[in-house]
C-alpha cells in the first residue's frame, strides 16, 4: 500500500507528512483492498485560515472512495477525512462479505 501526502499552495513538513501517513496505517485493517492512498491539502483562500483536506483511496475493482473535510485546524481535518473513508471502506467490505454469503 502506497501513500502520498501533496499540499496545494502550502509547504508538507515533516510533522504534517507523519500525522497523515501514520493515521493512513489506520487503514491496514483494509489492506486487502488497498492499492494506494493519496492524501491532499490545502488552504482555502479566505480572511480566516480554513484547510480541506481530500482522502482518495485507490481500490482493486472499484470505483475510488473519496472523503473530504474541512476546518480550521489541519491536524483533525486530516482525522475527519481518514475518518470518513474508514467508515466507507469498511461499508464496502461488510457489503461483499453479505454478497459472498449469498452466493
Amino acid at each position: 500500500m502506497r501513500t502520498n501526502v501533496v499540499a496545494r499552495h502550502m509547504e508538507v513538513t515533516d510533522p504534517i507528512r507523519e500525522h497523515a501517513e501514520n493515521k493512513a496505517k489506520k487503514l491496514d485493517k483494509f489492506n486487502d483492498l488497498i492499492q494506494q492512498i493519496d492524501i491532499k491539502f490545502w488552504k482555502e483562500n479566505s480572511a480566516q485560515e480554513n484547510f480541506s483536506v481530500e482522502v482518495v483511496v485507490d481500490v482493486i475493482n472499484h470505483p475510488d472512495f473519496i472523503a473530504k473535510a474541512d476546518g480550521h485546524d489541519l491536524y483533525l481535518v486530516i482525522d475527519d477525512a481518514i475518518g470518513k473513508v474508514a467508515r466507507q471502506l469498511n461499508d464496502h467490505r461488510e457489503k461483499l462479505k453479505v454478497e459472498h454469503q449469498r452466493g
